[in-house]
Order: C-alpha cells, then sequence, then structure tokens
C-alpha cells in the first residue's frame, strides 16, 4: 500500500495563519446605528426640517436649469451697404447727343396776369430730348403784364423778362419741335393750354394719367412719382422745368416698352369700335357703307 505524500511547506503556514484560509469566509461588518438610535431626537429633529419640493427627477437632487445659451447676434452692416441704400440719384443726361428725338419731354413755369394775378400765362418752357439733353430753353413775355412772378415755385424773376421771347414766337418755335413727335410730361394739359397749342392724343404720354402710375385711381404729383419710379429727389425749392421735364422723360423712358404695348392695343380697340359704330348706323338707315349715297 503506497504511503500518503508528505505535507508541503504551505500547509504548515496555513495553519499557523488561519485568516488567510481561502475558504474561510469573511466575518461581516457591523451594521451602523440608525440615526434615531444614536441620537433620540433625531427623528422629531428631521420630521420639522422642510422638505424638498418633488421633481420630474425623482430622488435625483433638483438641479437648476442651466441658462440659455446667449442668442447669436447678427452680422453688423458694412458702413459702405449703409451708405449705397442712402444715396440719392442725380437726374443727369445719359449721352452728350442733343440733337431732336423721335420722343421729346416738355415743361412749362407759369406766371400770374390778370386781376390778382390769378389767370396763368407762359413764363418759360423747356424741352428735352430722350437723352435728357435741353433742345430748347426759353423765357417768356407774355401778352398780358405780369402780376404775380410766382417765384417761390416757378423761379421767374423780373430780371428774367430782359432777354425774354415774345409769346407768338416761342408759341411757333415749340409747335415746330414737337410737330410729329411724341410728347412727354406730367399733365400736359396744362402745359397745352397755357402754350394755346393741342397734340394728337396718339402722341401723348403724360405720366399723370398712365395706369400703373396711378394711386387708387388719382394722379400722383411728378414729385411723389420721380421718388417712386426714379429714388430721386425734384422740387425741393423752386421748380427747374429742365429737371422736372427729365423726370418725365426717364419715367417714361423706364416704361416705354410696356407703354407703347398698351398705347397700341387702346388706339386698335377703339379703332374697332369706331368700325362697329359706323356699321351699326348704316345698317339702321338701310345703306350699304360700301356703296355711296347719292342726293337728289
Amino acid at each position: 500500500m503506497a504511503s500518503p505524500p508528505p505535507p508541503s511547506a504551505a500547509a504548515p503556514a496555513a495553519a499557523a495563519n488561519p485568516s488567510r484560509n481561502p475558504r474561510r469566509k469573511p466575518k461581516p461588518k457591523p451594521k451602523a446605528a440608525a440615526p434615531s438610535a444614536l441620537n433620540p431626537n433625531w427623528a422629531q429633529l428631521q420630521s420639522k426640517l422642510p422638505r424638498p419640493a418633488a421633481t420630474l427627477l425623482g430622488k435625483r437632487k433638483h438641479r437648476p436649469d442651466p441658462s440659455p445659451p446667449p442668442a447669436p447676434t447678427e452680422p453688423a452692416t458694412p458702413a459702405a451697404a449703409v451708405g449705397a441704400a442712402e444715396v440719392e440719384v442725380k437726374l443727369e443726361p445719359t449721352s452728350d447727343d442733343t440733337s431732336l428725338t423721335k420722343a421729346v419731354a416738355v415743361d412749362c413755369e407759369m406766371v400770374g396776369v390778370g386781376t390778382g394775378g390769378s389767370k396763368s400765362a407762359l413764363g418759360r418752357v423747356t424741352l428735352v430730348n430722350s437723352w435728357g439733353n435741353v433742345v430748347y430753353d426759353e423765357y417768356v413775355r407774355p401778352v398780358e403784364r405780369i402780376v404775380d412772378y410766382r417765384t417761390h415755385i416757378s423761379g421767374i424773376r423780373p430780371k428774367h423778362m430782359n432777354k425774354a421771347k415774345d409769346f407768338w414766337v416761342v408759341q411757333k418755335d415749340v409747335a415746330e419741335l414737337i410737330k410729329g413727335r411724341i410728347l412727354v410730361g406730367h399733365a400736359l394739359h396744362h402745359d397745352l393750354k397755357v402754350l394755346l397749342l393741342s397734340h394728337p392724343k396718339k402722341d401723348i404720354r403724360d405720366t399723370s394719367e398712365y395706369e400703373i402710375f396711378r394711386r387708387e385711381g388719382k394722379r400722383i404729383s411728378l414729385k411723389d412719382l420721380t421718388a417712386q419710379v426714379l429714388h430721386a429727389k425734384i422740387q425741393q425749392n423752386e421748380h427747374c422745368p429742365i429737371e422736372d421735364a427729365r423726370a418725365a422723360m426717364f419715367i417714361y423712358n423706364k416704361h416705354k416698352k410696356a407703354w407703347e404695348k398698351n398705347m397700341k392695343e387702346q388706339f386698335r380697340f377703339r379703332k374697332k369700335l369706331k368700325k362697329r359704330g359706323k356699321k351699326k348706323s348704316a345698317e339702321g338707315s338701310g345703306n350699304d357703307p360700301n356703296v355711296p349715297t347719292v342726293l337728289l
């Protein structure tokens, strides 16, 4: 029978130090005494302390919401961009060409004649071409004696009459210049009235009458219309007929294509209405419109 193996050297060490025995369970630590056991007044004190308000976080400690991040600031507008928006447009000629063009713009300044200067008479007339260049500009000596120069509006003074031309001379000059041309202006019926002239309706382009320039069916002043369409200021103090005529021409040029198309459609429609009217009148009389009527 085989003899058992001799005990190893570790066995005596384990026997000598039983705490290092791996098979031995550690002793449980004594539980801490409850606060009430340590201090009998703790329970009473705890009941008097304020309890924290209930939160959505349950038993977790209430933490204040962090402050929201600052809103992003918009980038500052460059000074150059601000200045560009405030720059006023100056009404200057767009070419050096001073020749007569197919369209010319007219503006007249009036003076007061008659009793109390209540009647308007021509005091100055200006014509500009499509480029805004002056083709005619003359002070006018009215037929009647001037009672009120209306300087605060017209800009006309007594000294201007020293080199003024007689009304009939100026009227003839203007009639020759506008003949067969498109006449542009603002409230042209006033200008033609003081000139004692008429012009074919199909050749009139009045910026006060064009539908798209009206506000709720009412006419807009040339000053407001120029600011609206051209972003320019006119008539700040005394009126300048060169500036006013140029403004009317530039407004017309800006809307020329649509305006001319509209005018053609209007006159084509009116022409059809006239033909229908003639045909109906001929049918009502029992005569053939194509056969001339013989008077006996």
